[in-house]
């Protein structure tokens, strides 16, 4: 049901590269390549190695489902990435794949997991939306994962878009409402969290090789904080995805103009 969008409406390896290579001056020292599910794009390593070659970027993640990170674990390591972010909203095999469609997802996102581990593209954060009657019942098993396994789970609140106003109204769980839940295993301690400037608060479980973390952008607003820029697949830069206000750079960037007027604007 998503509009097809024609390759030469993309951006190349070699155009976003150019993009970071002006932003990065400016400031830009952190990358995340997210999506969508980046993992589907063709030849993905050659990206990463093309941003990572860019004098100034210091840190270079990525956001992904884990379906295909089993095969793509180490490639991407040794292109130079340097951590993932793995979304899962169940520790459940039948609701990872009946979410998915697919039979077969929860097992391969497992081995991606394992595969991120062993290849060192750590820390590993997982997000988890939170859902009421969908997921809110594993709160505690998500949390007791990070006993035993160096995960970083953040629980993440439902924020309304056009497409899901009904659910975010209707089955909106706070933060604050898990964490009440989770006083019930044992006491959770503030921390400052793994690398990454994110919006998430971290704590733990005494002894834990992971944290428990709560991103609240419905219950406690971060806007204020936030200095992330967002470049589209098709070349447009925008403050916010939940706003309108975008820039168009692929088409001045293939006219030869000045970016830098541009980025600053946006």
């Amino acid at each position: 049901g998503l509009p097809w969008v024609r390759k030469h409406e993309l951006l190349s390896y070699e155009e976003i590269q150019e993009i970071v290579k002006v932003m990065a001056p400016m400031g830009l020292r952190k990358i995340r390549l997210t999506g969508g599910e980046p993992l589907v794009r063709k030849d993905l390593p050659h990206l990463v190695d093309l941003l990572g070659s860019v004098e100034g970027i210091q840190d270079l993640a990525i956001s992904t489902n884990g379906v295909l990170l089993d095969t793509l674990a180490q490639p991407l390591k040794e292109a130079g990435a340097t951590r993932v972010n793995i979304s899962l909203d169940s520790f459940r095999k039948d609701r990872v794949d009946a979410l998915a469609r697919r039979p077969g997802t929860f097992e391969r996102v497992l081995r991606g997991l394992a595969a991120a581990e062993e290849a060192g593209l750590t820390p590993i954060k997982i997000n988890v939306v939170l859902i009421r009657g969908k997921n809110d019942d594993e709160i505690a098993d998500f949390a007791e994962a990070t006993r035993t396994h160096p995960w970083h789970v953040r629980f993440i609140e439902i924020m309304p878009t056009t497409s899901n106003l009904d659910l975010s109204a209707r089955d909106f769980v706070s933060c604050h409402e898990a964490l009440e839940r989770l006083g019930a295993l044992g006491e959770l301690q503030p921390v400052e969290g793994p690398e990454g400037n994110g919006p998430a608060s971290y704590f733990q479980f005494p002894g834990a090789p992971g944290t428990v973390g709560v991103i609240t952008p419905m219950s406690h607003n971060f806007c204020d904080a936030c200095n992330r820029m967002r470049l589209t697949a098709d070349g447009h830069l925008r403050p916010c995805l939940f706003g309108d206000l975008q820039t168009n750079l692929r088409d001045s960037l293939r006219n030869g103009e000045d970016l830098v007027p541009l980025i600053r604007e946006g």
